[in-house]
Parts: structure tokens; C-alpha cells; sequence
């Protein structure tokens, strides 16, 4: 039997109980959190921190309840993905992006390692120095390419010969959020500014983009349309990535640039067009999040003022139109964005902060 889809913080009673915690009321959270382990709680090959036991130590630790089993229950998912990276590392093989990303991958899981309360766990640097291991270029098909290229397609068509996914939620700017963040709480392991670097470097050339392809590198393919400034791909979610990056190096420059990108996203027409719902992943609950914890950490926040307001204007708008309930996808994620409250540090399973 599949696990229930409850226990899903995308859209499961996870997801939905994150806004009733986030607005302190706990008893209409109690049978949300009841129904979600009804069934029992996956641990296994797809636990992580969207899904099973991870999520459900997510969204109790954002109510201040660390259950020691649970805990115990993911360290031991974060323990048996991690053997199987550095076996998948040891092998020459290319990552899949269920293993390194935030929403199946090893970046979500350590953002949760992040969120718990207390010293910082063990696990967390090792999934760190795993995440580092990605600025080092892989070898495929007598090609040098970065770590993260992956032979998975982020679509439901097949990419031939591959790609190097950029998006917060799949793709390389979700390990850099991670490594950056962590570098501002004081938990550094060896190589880590440097693959920061390599990483900004990267995204700096090739963000434009929501993935790169053997196409691109091999021929100067044309760039793509303005893309949808999101928080999942696109210049939205990106650069609040690098925004946190250069805090994390003390690199002023590449902070004034990332906030830049962020406001020539959020003020092309051609861009917010694309922009089609009110969701946190790709709509105007997760641009209103973003780009206010953009103008929070930066010197010149008033810029930021005029598009926030509008963003706060179509979020409204366009919350009731959400056929889902949920939080990554549905009305309860829209919500939490309109409210602007981050009291339980719920946005931390987005890498915002």
C-alpha cells in the first residue's frame, strides 16, 4: 500500500497544518497533524523533507514540539541517503535530482537539519561536504561537466545527454541557499565558501535559464523568453539565492547585483505576465515572500516597496481561484504569504531564510 498523501507537505494535511501553527492556533492544527500519521509515517526511499517522517519533524518543530522519535526516524533517512550519494559519488555516476534537491533530495533534508532547535546535528555538515562535492566538475561521455549535471529530465520529456538543473526547488540554487544559510549560522565545513563561489559563478553566467542542456553548451543556442520570476525557477527564487550568497561571502557587489536582478524581474511586464496563480512555487505568494525577505536584507528597501504592494495586491486577488488547499500549490501556502507572519520560521523549507 502507498503511503497516504497526507503526509505530503506540499499538499497534504502537513501543508495545511503549517497556517494554523504559523497563526498560534494549535487545535485546529491537532486533527490535521492526527490525520497526516493516521496511516503511519514513511521513512523510507521517498522520505524527505516534502514527504514522510522529515516533513512531519518540520512542521512539529515549527510548533516548538521536538519529538525525539521522529528526529531519530530521520536521522536514520538522512543517514541511508547520504551511504547511497557517496556510493553514487564513488561510482562515477551522475546525481539524480532526487538525491541532491530541496524537495526529495539532500538540500531539503538538511534545511531541516537547519531548522532544529539546539546545537547544530552532525548530519548536517556531512550533508554539507556532500553538497560541496558538486563544484567539482563531473567527467560524462569524455565531456567535463558540473557536479550537478543529472540525466534526469525536470519535465515530462526526455532531455538527451542531460542537464544542470538552476532552480531553488530542483536545481543548484537550493544547495547554494543551503550552503550559504549555513555559513551565516556559523556551520562551515571544508571547501564551502568556494563552492559558494562556483555555484554564484555559475548562475551568474546561466540563470537566465531554468536548466542548462548539452545544447547549450556546445552551441550558442539563442537566450530563452523573459521567464516567470518565481520562487521554484527564474530570476525571483535565484536571486534571493545569491542575495544570501554574497551575504554569506561579506560580497557587497554581488549583493547590489542580486537585488538589481531581483527588481528587473519584478518590474518587466513581459516577465509577470507569466506569472498565472497565486501559489507559494510559481505564483505571487511565493514572489511576495521572496522578494520581501530581499528588501529585509537590503540597505536600500524602499525600492522594493512599490512592487511588493502590487504583489500583495494580486496575491489577494488571486488567492480564492487556487482549486488546491494546500500549501506548496493551494490557498493554505497563499495564505501564509498574504498574512507576511514568519514566526515558526515556515519559510525555511523554501531556503528563503
Amino acid at each position: 500500500m502507498s503511503p497516504p498523501r497526507t503526509q505530503a507537505l506540499a499538499e497534504g494535511a502537513l501543508g495545511r497544518a503549517l497556517l494554523h501553527i504559523e497563526r498560534g492556533n494549535l487545535a485546529a492544527a491537532r486533527p490535521l497533524l492526527t490525520e497526516a500519521v493516521a496511516g503511519g509515517v514513511s521513512t523510507g526511499s521517498n522520505a524527505c523533507l516534502f514527504h514522510g517522517a522529515p516533513a512531519l519533524e518540520f512542521v512539529l518543530g515549527r510548533a516548538g514540539h521536538a519529538n525525539r522519535t521522529v528526529q531519530a526516524a530521520v536521522d536514520q533517512v538522512v543517514t541511508t541517503r547520504l551511504a547511497a550519494a557517496r556510493q553514487r559519488r564513488e561510482s562515477a555516476q551522475l546525481p539524480t535530482l532526487a538525491e541532491i534537491d530541496l524537495i526529495r533530495g539532500l538540500t531539503g533534508l538538511g534545511a531541516l537539519l537547519l531548522a532544529r532547535a539546539g546545537s547544530p546535528s552532525p548530519l548536517l555538515s556531512e550533508v554539507l561536504a556532500h553538497l560541496v562535492t558538486l563544484a567539482d566538475p563531473a567527467a560524462a561521455d569524455s565531456r567535463v561537466l558540473p557536479g550537478w549535471w543529472s540525466p534526469d529530465s525536470p519535465s515530462h520529456e526526455e532531455i538527451a545527454g542531460g542537464h544542470a538543473n538552476n532552480g531553488v526547488a530542483h536545481g543548484i540554487a537550493g544547495p547554494l541557499a543551503l550552503l550559504s544559510l549555513a555559513t551565516r549560522h556559523g556551520i562551515l565545513v571544508e571547501g564551502q565558501a568556494a563552492a559558494i563561489e562556483a555555484f554564484v559563478t555559475w548562475l551568474e553566467e546561466f540563470g537566465s535559464f531554468y536548466w542548462i542542456t548539452l545544447g547549450h553548451l556546445l552551441t550558442d543556442e539563442p537566450q530563452p523568453p523573459p521567464l516567470r520570476p518565481s520562487w521554484c525557477y527564474g530570476y525571483a527564487g535565484i536571486a534571493r539565492t545569491l542575495q544570501l550568497a554574497a551575504l554569506a561571502l561579506g560580497d557587497d557587489a554581488r549583493r547590489q547585483k542580486a537585488e538589481d536582478l531581483a527588481i528587473a524581474a519584478l518590474t518587466d511586464p513581459a516577465r509577470l505576465s507569466r506569472v498565472t496563480d497565486a501559489s507559494l512555487c510559481h505564483g505571487w505568494a511565493g514572489l511576495l515572500t521572496v522578494t520581501t525577505a530581499i528588501a529585509a536584507d537590503s540597505p536600500t528597501p524602499g525600492r522594493f516597496a512599490e512592487p511588493i504592494w502590487q504583489t500583495h495586491q494580486r496575491l489577494a486577488a488571486g488567492i480564492a481561484a487556487l482549486p488546491k488547499p494546500g500549501f506548496l500549490e493551494g490557498r493554505a501556502g497563499a495564505v501564509l504569504a498574504l498574512e507576511g507572519s514568519n514566526m515558526t520560521g515556515w519559510t525555511r523549507a523554501l531556503l528563503i531564510h
